[in-house]
């Protein structure tokens, strides 16, 4: 299972919302390609990264910024927010963003999921962020009548690469991941399925291995690391080896600089 360290951008800056809340944001860093660089020293391999300012907007904003990570970084970088058009999506993988994340239209445009699918292969995924199991859209500002499992088996025939599942009450809060809801989304999935919202611990990250076998391949981390709840390094180790007690007790957690 991949630990994917995240990185949130508002106004070219790397923060972290409460529940989703845009007034509820705090500012962790104003060198979101520093920030970047350290997640891939400390041995990241993938980067989810959320324009902020484009889901509100509804076309990415924070592009700029998103090309100077890609460039700083060797990794593969997964985006989303904002995407609702093609054109929007095709910008991000020109300039070499290796997945997009679509939220909005995976609710509201189906043939245009489908046909970014055929155009695309490999290449789109879909984030479900639900309240109490119903899929929230346009920057989580608006809550749907849509229950996320029945989303995501939607997506899937569509042939979406992966669904990340976000649960928005779990999110910024360090209260752990939904585990229920995800096992219940997974199961029904022939599509990996990736974890966000809530983690906030390695014993939270080891927690999840158990869903592995029905297809959460891996989880996005956000605030913990930036509090330094979770060391990114200790996180991969132990999730590698799944023991909590193969890390090294030199390894001592270090909050975010």
């Amino acid at each position: 299972m991949d630990v994917i360290p995240a990185i949130d951008l508002l106004a070219g800056r790397c923060v972290r919302l409460y529940q989703g809340d845009y007034a509820r944001s705090q500012v962790f860093s104003n060198n979101p390609v520093d920030v970047a660089r350290q997640w891939f020293d400390q041995g990241a391999t993938r980067l989810h990264v959320v324009d902020l300012d484009g889901a509100k907007a509804g076309q990415p904003i924070n592009t700029k910024t998103i090309e100077a990570i890609v460039r700083a970084v060797p990794m593969s970088v997964q985006v989303g927010g904002g995407l609702r058009n093609r054109g929007g999506v095709a910008q991000l993988l020109d300039i070499g963003v290796q997945q997009v994340i679509l939220g909005t239209a995976a609710v509201e445009d189906h043939p245009l999921v489908e046909q970014l699918c055929a155009e695309f292969p490999g290449k789109i995924m879909v984030g479900i962020d639900a309240r109490n199991g119903r899929v929230a859209t346009r920057g989580w500002l608006e809550t749907s009548e849509i229950l996320a499992v029945d989303l995501a088996g939607q997506m899937a025939q569509l042939g979406v690469a992966a669904i990340i599942y976000t649960d928005i009450h779990r999110d910024g809060t360090l209260s752990g991941p939904n585990r229920d809801a995800l096992r219940e989304l997974a199961q029904g999935l022939s599509i990996p399925t990736i974890a966000s919202g809530g983690v906030s611990s390695i014993t939270d990250l080891l927690s999840l291995l158990a869903l592995e076998p029905l297809g959460v391949t891996g989880a996005i981390v956000g605030r913990a690391l930036y509090t330094g709840d979770i060391c990114l390094k200790e996180a991969i180790q132990a999730v590698g080896s799944g023991r909590l007690q193969d890390i090294p007790p030199d390894l001592g957690f270090s909050t975010f600089a």
